[in-house]
């Protein structure tokens, strides 16, 4: 039965769109805010965009252990809320005339801290709301709108930011996270409250989570294909816009549609990646998804003006098809095997991982663009994001075509993986 009959996944989904389209919006008005009214310099631009990031670094493993000691539900609501409540902040500031850049650096902070711990219960609370055998589908139309915010988002944020200013922009922001979190308290399913009485300290649970990603054969290579491709996604990203404006001498109207491209091809993505699961097997789809979309990649370099544009929009197209395919078989591949108390902790290890490296692979990207130049340094990203593949290539997954029955115990799960 499809999950569109579910109402609270019903309610659930529109609670995600709408959260993850103010995040979206956030992530480039804030800036635009900063650089338009309190006209910013370079350096505090730097400050801006690290602290909507810093969290997930500073407070990433401990959110994951705070998640799997409380219901997901509420936890969800308080940072929707929470939100919502900055944004407010911030409207009033401006009203008043009274915002500074310092408030708006700890404003953008506690964002970011509120989005690290609503990322993680989230993931932790799809397998709750639509069980185990539901959840490539629930992941495929949950990434679907995530492919969607991250295209929408951005481009309402500045188009708000132009066309009505900052307190309108901030305020559809925080009534944003007020609807999802509405939407969040009309849930129904029930939850299960954690076991207090196993509580430890906080630094053997981190270790406990980190340390399940690490050793499990199938969550490291999951994690480093994932770690793998951030990093060099990262080091591709800032050489993307110069490849476009300096070196093909687009303009500002056909650099957006070419980077919408890529946004549609994550939608498709999302959308196709149930049926690639049931036709090829939920594990084969996932690493083939990357194997043969991502090395298209290697053509971007190669992008130049007049017909050449397409082998910058056609790679990007293809490869975000591709991602997206992916992140759905990844994600649905570890809430399946890992065990529910883990839940919090191991989506928080990977995020922390995944996303924590991608600072690091925006300054060597700088860096390799002032060495090799703007095209040396996207071929090095291109292949780089090609050989994230290897980790699945190598690891228990490939010669499976599905995961095994949930009702297997761990040691038969174990054992399986490994013919």
């Amino acid at each position: 039965m499809s999950l569109l009959t579910n109402h609270d996944f019903r309610l659930f989904w529109g609670a995600q769109t709408v959260s993850m389209v103010g995040t979206n919006m956030t992530r480039v008005a804030i800036p635009l805010l900063a650089a338009s009214v309190l006209s910013a310099t370079p350096f505090q631009m730097g400050l801006l965009l690290a602290a909507q990031t810093a969290a997930y670094l500073l407070l990433g493993l401990p959110a994951g252990v705070i998640v799997d000691r409380s219901r997901c539900r509420p936890v969800l609501i308080v940072c929707d809320l929470l939100r919502a409540a900055l944004m407010a902040v911030i409207v009033v500031a401006f009203l008043l005339d009274r915002v500074t850049f310092a408030a708006l650096l700890v404003v953008t902070f506690l964002v970011g801290v509120a989005t690290v711990f609503f990322e993680v219960a989230y993931l932790s609370y799809i397998p709750v709301l639509v069980g185990r055998d539901n959840l490539v589908e629930g992941n495929s139309r949950l990434e679907s709108t995530n492919a969607v915010s991250r295209l929408a988002g951005p481009t309402l944020g500045g188009s708000l930011v132009q066309m009505a200013g900052a307190v309108v922009t901030v305020s559809v922001q925080a009534v944003a996270h007020l609807l999802s979190a509405l939407l969040l308290s009309r849930i129904r399913t029930p939850e299960a409250v954690p076991d207090r009485t196993a509580r430890r300290r906080m630094g053997p649970e981190i270790r406990e989570g980190l340390g399940f990603v690490l050793r499990d054969p199938v969550f490291r290579a999951i994690t480093g294909s994932a770690a793998t491709y951030n990093f060099f996604y990262s080091v591709t990203l800032p050489m993307v816009m110069l490849l476009l404006v300096n070196e093909m001498g687009l303009s500002g109207a056909a650099v957006g549609v070419l980077m919408a491209v890529g946004g549609v091809g994550g939608v498709l993505g999302a959308a196709f990646a149930g049926r690639l699961s049931r036709r090829f097997g939920q594990v084969r789809a996932m690493w083939t998804s990357y194997l043969f979309t991502v090395p298209v990649a290697l053509l971007i370099p190669f992008a130049d003006g007049g017909w050449q544009t397409v082998l910058f929009a056609v790679p990007w197209f293809v490869m975000s098809f591709g991602i997206v395919a992916y992140n759905v078989g990844q994600v649905s591949i570890r809430q399946q095997l890992c065990p529910p108390e883990l839940l919090g902790r191991m989506n928080a290890s990977v995020r922390f991982l995944v996303w924590g490296i991608m600072a690091l692979g925006a300054l060597t990207g700088g860096a390799l663009g002032e060495w090799f130049g703007i095209r040396g340094a996207l071929l090095v990203g291109a292949i780089g994001m090609s050989a994230g593949v290897l980790w699945l290539v190598f690891s228990p997954l490939r010669p499976l075509r599905d995961l095994p029955a949930p009702a297997e115990p761990p040691a038969d799960r174990s054992a399986t993986a490994r013919t």
